[in-house]
């Protein structure tokens, strides 16, 4: 049996006819940018988050880094002010900070959780820290009570970056993407909520920072050929929108089946060599299991026919781009990204295919 670790053209498949008849609209209605499409699917997903607003743009990676140019150009961020961060995330979120030359303050990972440690983030804060962004890593909501506490306590904006957690819960009442100041989503193809090319969104209720967004993103224009700002090019397309919006009819279900697998998993995966992530209420963008033996476990995979990646095989601070911080001690977070393998945890997988992989993991020595 081969496993892919994800197969896209099985995903789009299970939508195919409603996927192919939203595209041909879009290409027979002769509108490709800034269309009624596009404002459906802000509309809607806006809706699904719980916010008032939603700006669709070109990618993830703007959307953060467009939230933060636009607190600039409010007034509320200054050049150098710092923002807490993660060290254990892709490296966009910290990208998004360093492109506005804001200082990262780079924070440890909870161990059992892959998330800001939140009982660290206080003794990081100094007169120069204006956000904290927190990364819904992997599919779990990184929020807490503490959290919140600490950036009403020192007036301080949340910045959420969902780019890994589509339809996430805190609680019954909230999602992720609705719970700090604003919130970057990304729609990559390979994501929960996955457009056919890059796409991303940013969320947020605050007026004023989504009328800037949106300029800002459009060239710096809110009204034809005038410039409040000096902006970019980040928009998302008529085509990535109709796709998003048949995908995210299905988004709750296809999590669904994304935390059945998942909590399959950690039922009947029982090898000592594999420490398994704990369950909770993730979407399970990424199943992550920790082991000493990572090169080992995923040459057996491979050989089994089992696809796996490595998330991310490199930690932020390790890059050559950030060469000022290659000797950080960050040992939890050298951890992770030395031992993290991921499991194929998607909504195409069949149970026969679940079950495999368990008995191969089991098997492992």
């Amino acid at each position: 049996m081969t496993i892919p670790y994800l197969p896209l053209q099985r995903i789009t498949a299970m939508h195919a006819a409603e996927i192919h008849e939203a595209v041909s609209c879009v290409i027979d209605g002769g509108w490709y940018l800034k269309g009624e499409v596009t404002q459906q699917f802000e509309n809607d997903y806006a809706r699904y988050i719980g916010t008032r607003h939603c700006i669709g743009v070109a990618n993830g990676l703007d959307a953060l880094t467009l939230i933060l140019r636009a607190y600039m150009e409010m007034g509320q961020l200054c050049d150098g002010d710092e923002v807490i961060v993660p060290a254990n995330t892709f490296i966009a979120s910290i990208l998004a900070i360093t492109e506005n030359r804001l200082k990262p303050v780079l924070v440890e990972p909870c161990l059992d959780t892959f998330l800001i440690d939140d009982s660290l983030i206080e003794q990081a804060i100094t007169p120069r820290t204006k956000a904290i962004m927190i990364v819904h890593l992997y599919g779990r909501c990184a929020y807490t009570e503490r959290i919140g506490a600490l950036c009403e306590k020192y007036h301080l904006k949340l910045i959420e970056d969902n780019a890994q957690a589509h339809g996430c819960l805190y609680d019954t009442q909230a999602k992720t993407g609705s719970l700090g100041s604003a919130s970057g989503h990304s729609f990559y193809p390979g994501k929960n909520l996955g457009a056919l090319g890059d796409a991303g969104a940013v969320t947020t209720n605050d007026d004023e920072l989504a009328a800037a967004v949106r300029s800002i993103a459009n060239y710096g224009s809110s009204k034809k050929y005038e410039f409040d700002y000096v902006g970019r090019n980040s928009r998302i397309d008529e085509i990535q929108a109709a796709v998003l919006s048949v995908k995210l009819k299905y988004l709750d279900s296809d999590n669904a089946r994304r935390q059945e697998i998942a909590n399959y998993y950690i039922d009947h995966i029982s090898n000592p060599l594999v420490r398994l992530p704990e369950r909770s209420e993730s979407v399970y963008h990424i199943f992550p299991v920790l082991t000493e033996r990572r090169d080992d476990l995923q040459q057996f995979l491979t050989e089994k026919g089992v696809g796996t990646v490595i998330h991310y095989p490199i930690a932020p601070h390790q890059q050559r781009c950030y060469a000022h911080w290659n000797h950080a001690p960050l040992p939890i977070t050298e951890r992770i990204h030395s031992q993290e393998l991921s499991l194929p945890c998607h909504q195409a997988m069949t149970d026969e295919e679940v079950m495999e992989i368990v008995r191969l993991m089991n098997e492992f020595r």
